[in-house]
């Protein structure tokens, strides 16, 4: 700022130089609110997510859109949301947050691997045709996709979709064997996509500021497998695919965010890949927590409960920390939670009686800025 002692210079230099600060408007840099929810809006079939959203008796969907409402996001990744062609069900959803008040102009959203035929057995059980058969579990192309919304604009012509990178081309990657022999066979193996869902990197374009990038995954629960451990080595690799890309061409400003479906000290999965890409020197961790989880942890729980987005039943899988934001190191993190309201909270009446009202997920949100 400009003082006295600036002004008592007598030389000309010194007045301008104190008039430009003078005159010069006060800025600040804009704080973005990105998150993630895992929202349970996978249906049974091709078009019923719409009739759903269409019909707006869905306590469950009108749960989901007052939870995001209510956080008010300005990027968001939705995971487990179902895909269709032309995006009529996500343009509904959109739709109806506008109704509670919330509105995205942007929205992003890819065929996912999930539900996407491959004519092979590739889980091994001798059997083709079914839901394990694909190349992301599903029973119909499109079932639990992704979809990104947001208030700044995407630059659409310039997203990367690495959902169709197959396993086996992965750096570092270990595909599953039995005895040497790979599982469930050299032809799966063959062409067996790393994603479950998607990897994104999503370029949002705020009118006036930088570009940043999403790097957008939801990964395969490394359960419900065999003794090859296959959707374990998947779900830890899935991570891979992004220490991959950050370690050899990182994107300006990234955040990466996602279902990881692996929570660092509770319950199952290969952790390796994780503790890794934490370590990241140009990553940043900004814990959100929140008092309904510490308030809901398990007696067995071995990690912080508040850090915990996702509300199973204690006995299998129990409360878990699985969905992620990690901005860049290049953001400023003023903020950051989980949307889980401990009992006697006002917004606890949004999950519901039981606390499962809009899923076992919790919706987790990071405040940055640059």
């Amino acid at each position: 700022m400009c003082n006295a002692k600036c002004l008592r210079q007598g030389s000309s230099r010194w007045l301008v130089a104190c008039l430009i600060l003078l005159w010069t408007p006060y800025t600040s840099a804009e704080t973005y609110r990105i998150a993630t929810f895992a929202v349970p809006l996978s249906r049974d079939g091709p078009g019923l997510l719409l009739r759903d959203l269409r019909k707006g008796k869905d306590v469950q969907i009108a749960s989901i859109i007052a939870v995001i409402a209510t956080v008010a996001p300005d990027v968001l990744l939705l995971t487990d949301f179902d895909y269709d062609f032309d995006s009529m069900a996500l343009s509904a959803f959109v739709q109806s947050l506008g109704a509670a008040g919330l509105t995205y102009d942007h929205t992003f959203a890819s065929r996912p691997n999930t539900g996407l035929p491959t004519g092979l057995d590739m889980d091994g059980n001798g059997r083709t045709g079914e839901a394990r058969d694909v190349q992301g579990y599903g029973w119909f192309s499109g079932d639990g996709g992704m979809a990104v919304l947001s208030r700044f604009p995407i630059d659409q012509d310039n997203v990367e979709n690495l959902s169709d990178i197959l396993w086996r081309d992965v750096a570092g990657g270990t595909l599953p064997a039995i005895d040497g022999v790979p599982f469930p066979s050299q032809q799966a193996q063959g062409i067996q996509r790393l994603s479950t869902s998607g990897h994104w990197v999503v370029p949002i374009a705020p009118t006036g500021a930088a570009p940043f990038h999403l790097l957008a995954w939801s990964a395969t629960p490394p359960v419900f497998d065999g003794p090859e451990d296959r959707n374990g080595l998947r779900n830890r690799d899935e991570l891979l695919m992004w220490e991959n890309r950050l370690a050899n061409d990182a994107p300006a400003s990234f955040i990466v965010l996602g279902n990881a479906n692996l929570d660092l000290v509770d319950g199952s999965g290969l952790r390796d890949s994780t503790e890794a890409f934490l370590n990241r020197a140009d990553l940043q961790d900004p814990a959100p927590r929140s008092a309904g989880g510490a308030f809901a942890a398990n007696p067995d729980q071995i990690g912080d409960p508040s850090l915990d987005t996702a509300d199973w039943p204690d006995y299998a899988p129990g409360n878990l920390w699985v969905s992620y934001v990690f901005p860049a190191m290049d953001w400023t993190v003023s903020d950051a939670g989980v949307f889980w309201p401990a009992p006697g909270d006002s917004d606890a009446k949004l999950l519901g009686d039981d606390g499962l009202a809009a899923g076992p997920h919790r919706l987790v949100w990071v405040d940055v800025s640059r």
